[in-house]
């Protein structure tokens, strides 16, 4: 699906505490399922997030949803034309952003709302779906954040569903 996983540039600190470049270079994990393609960007396992002078390579597991337990993911995603994601919601609050391309945003109300370069979605445990309806990919980046669904909310909505498992 990609010509390539796009550029990410990591900072940190030397010995004496100065700011330096770790590494530049493509995202260093991607999953390409022939009508998406995933690139991990970056992962933090809490939050707040440590900050030392360097870090294992975070993106060093298989790529997954949602980020882990009180931690925050960093994802660039593609989208061929007419691919569709399925219907899913997690236990996240995610905020996409266009990059470019487009794409509808479905809902399990029946609504959709077209989505172009420069919008930004802010997903809050909902159950939703991508669509890609043009002839052009749609290169999006998504952050997702750990959250808990409240009682009185998840009681509604019954127990989360992501694809077609049921994971609470």
């Amino acid at each position: 699906m990609t010509e390539g996983a796009p550029r990410r540039i990591v900072t940190g600190h030397d010995a004496s505490g100065r700011s330096v470049v770790l590494s530049d270079g493509p995202t260093p994990k991607t999953l390409d399922i022939g009508t998406a393609a995933f690139h991990e960007v970056w992962i933090t396992t809490q939050t707040p997030a440590q900050i030392a002078a360097t870090e294992p390579e975070p993106t060093d597991r298989p790529v997954r949803t949602p980020p882990p337990a009180d931690g925050v993911m960093v994802r660039f995603t593609e989208m061929a034309p007419g691919a569709e994601s399925p219907m899913h919601r997690t236990e996240t609050v995610d905020v996409g952003i266009v990059l470019e391309g487009e794409t509808w945003l479905l809902l399990d109300d029946g609504s959709e709302t077209r989505v172009g370069p420069g919008d930004s979605v802010v997903q809050r445990g909902t159950m939703h779906q991508w669509v890609n309806r043009s002839d052009e990919p749609v290169r999006m980046v998504f952050v997702l954040i750990d959250g808990t669904i409240d009682d009185d909310l998840r009681q509604a909505t019954g127990p989360l569903e992501f694809f077609d498992a049921v994971i609470g």
